[in-house]
């Protein structure tokens, strides 16, 4: 049964009329009596008994009406639905976030999308990029925006979005706050919280054990919030991303020698078609203009962080 025999149908049980029926839906008076015959033999049975000046509903006729008058029904709001998301209202768009990546970065864009495209639903998922990477690959989400030290394998492909360094976070009281950079060397001896979702956890550790500095390991979070607060209230330091910093009270210094420094990247399914509300994100991402990164905070500039090449500060 198809949808143009429903419509015919749909038309004669309004009517009761076969060449008004076939006036209403554009199609000569035999198509559309052809129309009704099919659905007879493919139903069993007449659906309108055809008197001389009296063709009316038979019983067949009385209850195929409502649910083939449903099937119509439905297939127009289905319609509309498709045709909604095509024009980007009501679409619905999936992104993937690694959780290591600051919302404050993210917040300025994604206002700016929202004003361009108010049709456009986006549900934001939070993951490590393993998990990103397989929800990806599998459908669940649209589109991701993660780093990874080894970049991504095929099917993935990445864009570029921006770099940034890694720095030691602190409280302000503590001696990192008044320089302008930390040596990996620095840190021998300091109380380290762990953010285990942090990516570039085993190169970090690395260059710590390059520059023969030993921390002294305390607490350890998947909550970025819990260990900043914690960094906040002097219990002890850690490594983060320059941009990812939102707690008030914790001071980021630089780290180097060596530098470590991440690519956040737009990660998508490389040969995938890609949905409306997609092109629209992409289009928009690559648009956007990232802002730089933030300049160092306050504090004085020793001598042996002069040397090493970083710019000297204003004093506060």
């Amino acid at each position: 049964m198809e949808l143009h025999e429903i419509r015919y149908f749909l038309a004669l049980s309004k009517t009761l009329n076969f060449t008004k029926a076939a006036d209403q839906c554009n199609v000569s008076q035999p198509a559309l009596t052809r129309a009704i015959q099919k659905m007879e033999d493919e139903l069993g049975g007449l659906l309108f008994s055809r008197e001389r000046n009296n063709t009316h509903l038979t019983e067949l006729g009385r209850l195929m009406e409502p649910n083939l008058r449903e099937v119509m029904e439905r297939t127009a709001a289905a319609k509309e639905t498709a045709s909604r998301f095509l024009r980007l209202d009501s679409a619905h768009l999936r992104v993937g976030v690694m959780c290591t990546i600051g919302p404050v970065r993210f917040v300025s864009f994604l206002s700016h999308f929202r004003a361009s495209n108010p049709g456009i639903e986006i549900t934001l998922t939070e993951q490590v990029p393993d998990r990103l990477a397989d929800m990806l690959t599998k459908g669940e989400i649209d589109v991701a925006l993660m780093a990874s030290p080894d970049g991504f394998e095929p099917p993935l492909q990445a864009q570029s979005l921006y770099n940034e360094h890694f720095t030691i976070a602190c409280s302000a009281g503590h001696p990192f706050a008044r320089k302008n950079a930390v040596r990996f060397a620095d840190l021998n001896g300091e109380i380290y919280l762990q953010r285990i979702n942090c990516e570039f956890r085993d190169r970090l550790g690395e260059a710590v054990r390059a520059q023969g500095a030993d921390v002294v390991r305390s607490y350890r979070s998947e909550r970025e919030d819990w260990i900043l607060t914690m960094v906040a209230a002097g219990m002890g330091i850690c490594a983060l991303p320059e941009f990812c910093n939102s707690v008030p009270g914790v001071i980021s210094r630089r780290l180097i020698e060596p530098s470590v420094e991440r690519e956040v990247s737009m990660v998508t399914v490389a040969g995938r078609r890609w949905s409306p509300p997609l092109s629209a994100f992409v289009k928009a991402v690559r648009q956007y203009r990232w802002p730089d990164a933030p300049a160092p905070g306050g504090g004085y500039l020793s001598n042996d962080d002069e040397e090493a090449g970083v710019p000297r500060l204003a004093a506060e």
